[in-house]
């Protein structure tokens, strides 16, 4: 059972929400951009002003430059058609509650907008849990930037990885998740800080091979962690 997260500075996070009833968050690229978008732009301490929102340049390793007072650092994530996955280290005090704040409200507004529609988008609040030891926290990382493979493959939690091949094809094109940036294809490296995860590999290369060994019972090992 979760148990309310108190967040502390310096210490990592596994971060979770969907959409209300399921229903999808994500319905077109757009949508997807300007989530990414507000995991950038919100992530200031100062309230955000800039309503003509920049474009990311996305797919350059030029960094976007705007001075910020940073809340969280973004660790990895995953975007998906109904639900996102991130892992945040926090970095002020109560910087994961006010950063997941200006990110929902934010979001959940732009999405009432544009799909003329009203009321609550995401399934309440969001769900938490501090990430306590270094063998987590990759594993669970890995976890995430797999996520998204659910969509080609729907039964890999429960069942495991059928085709690889077909897999890692599919996680090379995926652009809604942090997993290029740590192998070797800058995608968003303005967004992420992919420091802990690699240090501790060494390698880019020794992170895609971790994790193209996903195995079907590692699903239990991290199983506190995954929040779903």
């Amino acid at each position: 059972m979760l148990r309310k997260t108190q967040f502390a500075n310096d210490h990592y996070y596994h971060i979770y929400n969907r959409g209300v009833d399921k229903r999808k968050i994500f319905l077109e690229n757009k949508h997807y951009y300007r989530f990414i978008q507000g995991l950038y732009e919100f992530n200031d301490l100062d309230v955000v002003t800039n309503v003509n929102w920049r474009l990311f340049n996305y797919g350059s390793p030029a960094p976007i430059v705007k001075k910020r007072k940073r809340l969280v650092e973004i660790i990895c994530f995953c975007l998906m058609p109904s639900h996102f996955h991130l892992i945040l280290k926090q970095l002020v005090e109560n910087g994961i509650s006010k950063f997941m704040h200006k990110l929902g409200t934010g979001y959940a507004n732009y999405f009432n907008e544009v799909q003329d529609r009203t009321g609550s988008l995401f399934e309440g609040r969001y769900k938490s849990i501090l990430i306590e030891e270094d063998r987590y926290f990759v594993h669970l990382s890995r976890y995430i930037h797999l996520n998204c493979i659910g969509l080609i493959e729907p039964k890999w939690k429960e069942c495991g990885i059928k085709d690889w091949e077909k897999v890692n094809k599919f996680l090379e094109r995926y652009r809604w998740s942090s997993y290029l940036d740590y192998v070797e294809k800058s995608n968003m490296p303005s967004l992420v800080n992919t420091d802990f995860i690699l240090n501790y590999f060494g390698s880019k290369e020794k992170y895609r091979q971790f994790t193209s060994g996903w195995l079907h019972d590692d699903i239990n090992y991290i199983k506190d962690l995954t929040l779903e």
